[in-house]
């Protein structure tokens, strides 16, 4: 049963990063009209609706690659940064009324206060096991370090 469940994740790791491929093959043709994007944009340089039609498909690139990260590393806070980054693209680029602004720019302000108030650091990246009797050093080592103010002797 238990090897059961470790086949199954693996399977379902393996198809995470077919889908990742995928996704990364689709902005990087995606990028291509991008730049096409920019050329047209540069011979129509007053027309505002080309260039909101840039900033859409910039932001929606930046969106997916996000959204691969968030499959990569499988924390909280990853998916929190692809809800920030797809809440902040549509204030930005859609134009509503006031309401949905104020809504939109709430929504926002509570994804931040949950970032800030309910992180909990246990769920983000962890210490990697020691190897061989000896300590490994991990992130938060190299964190705590760098942070240090006076120098150890």
């Amino acid at each position: 049963m238990k090897q059961a469940r470790n086949r199954l994740i693996s399977i379902t790791l393996i198809i995470e990063i077919m889908v990742s491929v995928l996704v990364l093959v689709g902005i990087i043709y995606a990028s291509y009209f991008l730049i096409v994007e920019i050329r047209t944009f540069q011979t129509q340089l007053f027309h505002m609706s080309h260039f909101e039609t840039f900033l859409e498909h910039a932001l929606t690139l930046v969106i997916g690659l996000e959204f691969i990260r968030m499959l990569m590393k499988h924390t909280p806070y990853s998916a929190i940064e692809v809800l920030l980054y797809a809440m902040t693209r549509q204030l930005v680029v859609y134009h509503t009324n006031a309401l949905e602004t104020l809504l939109g720019i709430f929504a926002v302000a509570c994804v931040f206060a949950i970032r800030k108030f309910l992180y909990i650091p246990i769920f983000e990246e962890k210490e990697p096991e020691a190897a061989e009797g000896k300590q490994a050093v991990g992130l938060n080592t190299i964190r705590t370090f760098l942070h240090k103010t006076e120098p150890e002797f």
